[in-house]
């Protein structure tokens, strides 16, 4: 399964916000480990973008506190803290299935049928073959879509800031999943179908199960 860009909606984007999406997707996959120092001259290099847009992009990350500066010291990957996946999990049992419920609602038609091509291609995902890190960046963009159908963009960036956060944990301890654990990521059938169906009171009750059942998952194995 090739990995899926968690870029939406195919806009065009400034070189801050695509060095942005990068290194956020890096800091959330642990390409940059927690506690690495940012070498923001070889980044920029790397990204093929400036110091600038670099530097733009990194303060959008200090308030998504995916990176930490320090005066005279730089910028540094934050570190994980096992204690946080209660906080964050206690925010998204309450938020993701509210943007479940209001996606049954209010997604568009042609949200709704994307939301089905979504459930059909997860449905047919070779969870047992496929590497892990590319059925979290799957994780990601199945809840980024169904953030977007909420139609409430205060509730999608708030949304996405927790679900980085979230992924990043589950991430540091991915290797120690096992097989079945990641089918976890299967229950997004029933969620995307109960949400473009329009049943508001099964999707807010699955998205519920599934973020606890995540957690659930992950504490097993610290």
């Amino acid at each position: 399964m090739s990995a899926t860009p968690l870029e939406l909606d195919g806009r065009p984007v400034s070189l801050a916000e695509q060095a942005y999406l990068a290194v956020r997707d890096q800091l959330i996959m642990l390409q940059i480990q927690p506690g690495q120092p940012i070498d923001d001259v070889t980044l920029a290099r790397q990204l093929g973008v400036g110091r600038t847009p670099l530097r733009e992009a990194l303060k959008r990350l200090e308030q998504d506190r995916l990176v930490v500066s320090f005066p005279r010291r730089g910028t540094f990957a934050t570190g994980v803290d096992i204690a946080d996946l209660a906080h964050v999990s206690e925010i998204r049992a309450s938020l993701e299935p509210l943007a479940a419920r209001r996606a049954a609602e209010r997604a568009t038609p042609e949200l709704r049928a994307e939301l089905t091509d979504i459930s059909g291609r997860t449905r047919a995902l070779d969870f047992d073959g496929s590497e892990r890190s590319d059925l979290m960046r799957w994780d990601l963009y199945v809840h980024r879509t169904i953030y977007r159908a909420a139609a409430n963009p205060h509730l999608e960036d708030v949304l996405i800031r927790y679900d980085n956060l979230a992924t990043r944990i589950h991430c540091v301890f991915l290797d120690r999943l096992t097989t079945m654990d990641m089918h976890i990521v299967a229950e997004h059938v029933a969620l995307l179908e109960a949400i473009a169906s329009g049943e508001p009171d099964r999707a807010e009750q699955l998205a519920r199960e599934h973020v606890l059942g995540f957690e659930k998952a992950v504490r097993a194995v610290i």
